[in-house]
Formats: C-alpha cells, structure tokens, sequence
C-alpha cells in the first residue's frame, strides 16, 4: 500500500476553539507520522476569503506538533516568504496562477522552507510542468475544488490531473508529493489515491461530519 500523508485542513475546525482543536490533533495523532496540519492563507484578492494572517499562525505554529503544510492563495506570494519565514512551516505551497517566474520564486522559497509546492487549479491547463521545474518542488497539488471555500463538492475531472502527473513523477521526480485539495472523504479519497495522489487535504470531512478523528483518518487511508 502506498505511503499516504493525510493534512486536515484548519480552514474547517472550529474557530472559536482553535486551541482545542489542535490539541486533540496533538493527542489523538501523537505517533503518527503522517499527518501534516494544513494551513489555508487567503489574501481577499486571488481569492475572495480572508484567513489567517502571521499572530495567529505563530500561535498555532507554537501550539502545534505537526507539520505545518501552508497553502498561499495569494496574488503576490514572493512577498509572504519573508513575512512567514519564522514560523517554522514545513512546506509552502504558491498558485502556478500568482506568477510568471515558478522557477525563481521555487529556489528563492528554498533557501527558507524544507519543501516547496506549487499548487494549480481545476482549470488550468499542466502545460507549465516542465522537467526542469518538476525537479526543482517538492509537492505539486492539484486543487479538486476551486480554491478559497471548504465544503465544495468533489470535481471528478481532475482525476485526469492526477493520473498526469503520476507519469510525470515516475519520470522526472520518484519523491514528489501529489497533494490533493478539495472534496476529499472516505469514498474521494479512493479514487485520489488510485490515480496517484499520495498526500490528502480534508477539511470538512475531517472537521465536521460525526465519527471520531482516528476513524475518519483511517477511512481516508484505507
């Protein structure tokens, strides 16, 4: 079985309770390895929701013993490097939509963060994945919804997606993550995985329906 990475999505836990949320994660998944704490940041303007901004994320940074895995939804994502730089994130994910130079914006991400992601959504065509850029990321995630609201349902086109840059991988990059975004449950899920994703956001799914954590977690895997 493949070596699957589930990432909730705080987008979707409870706001007023933010604290207690992450400390059942930290409890609840102590020993688990695979689980990254997914991070939703929207600027108002790539996308029309406002999120997080960096004093709630350096408490959660602080409070969390996760992985940070952070989503910029942003127009100008060079410029969040610098502002996000201490607050020990893992992997940074900009959208291939926010610039014209994936490659520079890649290395310059690099010198502060582990791993590097680009994420794209539904429509956009994967024409820009050339060998040189796959080489230079660490995660490519392939959006299932359209970005910027949780609880859209499933878009079953972008299986196709998925399917594409499994090839790619095999070919150019055997360690890339192929994150998925958007939709995930336990029966998405399987199909995601089936067509080579290997690392899952899930947000209301995970957050939001009944069943305790380690279950939905399981059925996200399984």
């Amino acid at each position: 079985m493949k070596n699957i990475t589930i990432a909730p999505s705080l987008l979707s836990a409870n706001f007023y309770n933010l604290s207690d949320e992450i400390s059942s994660l930290n409890k609840i998944f102590k020993d688990e390895k695979n689980l990254w704490l997914h991070l939703d940041i929207m600027d108002g303007h790539f996308v029309p929701n406002l999120t997080f901004g960096t004093p709630v994320l350096k408490k959660i940074s602080n409070h969390c013993n996760m992985p940070l895995d952070a989503h910029f939804m942003v127009t100008n994502p060079f410029d969040y490097i610098e502002w996000f730089k201490d607050l020990n994130i893992h992997n940074f994910t900009f959208h291939i939509e926010a610039t014209d130079d994936p490659i520079k914006l890649c290395l310059e991400i690099k010198k502060f963060y582990p791993s590097v992601g680009i994420s794209v959504k539904p429509g956009t065509s994967l024409d820009f994945l050339t060998e040189e850029l796959i080489k230079k990321i660490d995660l490519l995630l392939i959006m299932t919804v359209e970005p910027g609201f949780g609880g859209q349902g499933f878009i079953e086109s972008t299986l196709d997606k998925i399917s594409m840059v499994q090839k790619l991988k095999e070919k150019f990059n055997p360690s890339l993550n192929i994150q998925v975004d958007g939709g995930i449950n336990n029966d998405t899920s399987k199909k995601v995985i089936k067509a080579g994703a290997n690392n899952l956001v899930s947000g209301s799914y995970f957050f939001k329906t009944d069943s305790t954590m380690s279950k939905k977690y399981s059925s996200l895997i399984h």
